[in-house]
């Protein structure tokens, strides 16, 4: 074994190095979703028991599962986009593996946020963060902190009304910054989906998932702890599960943070 495999172990194994899961559990009061007629909605998560130690299978216990490639934290792969439909390595089954992994830059946006839950971080703000914390790297994800997985009641979560869903996002101009001029891997919200929850009425609607999955990038939703993040310096791993031809997954979503970075 190399000496910075080793030292990784080491790192971890004392301590030094925390991983912290950015994942909400998956089970039937996820919040999923809701799209207005006539567009189709996926399923809430169900699961159904085949076997539990019992005569279906005296020594075993496992389970059937349903649900949409887009429901609790998830990954959106570039096929999830009509902007990303015909680029390579575009679906989970095609990914390079290489970019399932990178440094995290986290946002944060909670004062924001909590005042306006249509907020948008715009490009000046992102501008802001980078005098503090220097340019933003090349392949890092891009996180925006809100605290929105703190709202544990699907129907606050979602937080929809008359004129439909409310949640923070990004702005399209800050977005498009993000992917063209700094190279970024992808960007990671605690809401629902990447836009923000008004983003259907934008023109063209939807505009971060055309952005950034048409560029072959990529998006997490529904993440949470990123209060254990420092605003530099966590490495991410994102694995969607490998689906042939698979718009998205939910995903197990982990960050490596050395214990002197918080």
């Amino acid at each position: 074994m190399s000496e910075v495999i080793n030292e990784l172990v080491r790192e971890i194994r004392s301590g030094r190095i925390k991983l912290i899961d950015l994942t909400k559990p998956l089970s039937p009061v996820t919040p999923v979703i809701s799209l207005p007629p006539p567009f189709a909605d996926a399923p809430p998560f169900s699961r159904k028991v085949i076997a539990q130690y019992d005569e279906r299978g005296p020594d075993w216990y496992w389970s059937e599962i349903r649900m949409g490639e887009h429901t609790g934290t998830h990954f959106d792969a570039p096929i999830h986009w009509i902007t990303g439909r015909d680029l390579p390595h575009n679906s989970c089954d095609t990914l390079l593996v290489q970019n399932l992994v990178g440094m995290a830059c986290v946002i944060d946006a909670v004062t924001e946020s909590s005042r306006d839950d249509d907020y948008l971080l715009t490009r000046e703000r992102i501008l802001q963060w980078e005098q503090e914390h220097g340019k933003i790297p090349q392949r890092s994800w891009i996180l925006m902190r809100t605290e929105w997985s703190r709202r544990t009641e699907a129907a606050d979560f979602l937080n929809a009304d008359d004129d439909g869903p409310h949640s923070p996002g990004f702005d399209q101009e800050a977005c498009h910054f993000l992917i063209y001029e700094r190279d970024i891997l992808g960007i990671g919200v605690e809401t629902v989906g990447i836009d923000p929850g008004q983003a259907f009425r934008f023109k063209p609607p939807f505009p971060n998932h055309a952005t950034v999955l048409g560029a072959g990038r990529f998006g997490l939703a529904s993440l949470c702890n990123l209060t254990a993040l420092p605003a530099i310096g966590a490495f991410l791993v994102a694995c969607p599960l490998k689906i042939v031809k698979g718009s998205g997954s939910p995903t197990r979503v982990l960050a490596f943070v050395h214990h002197g970075s918080i």
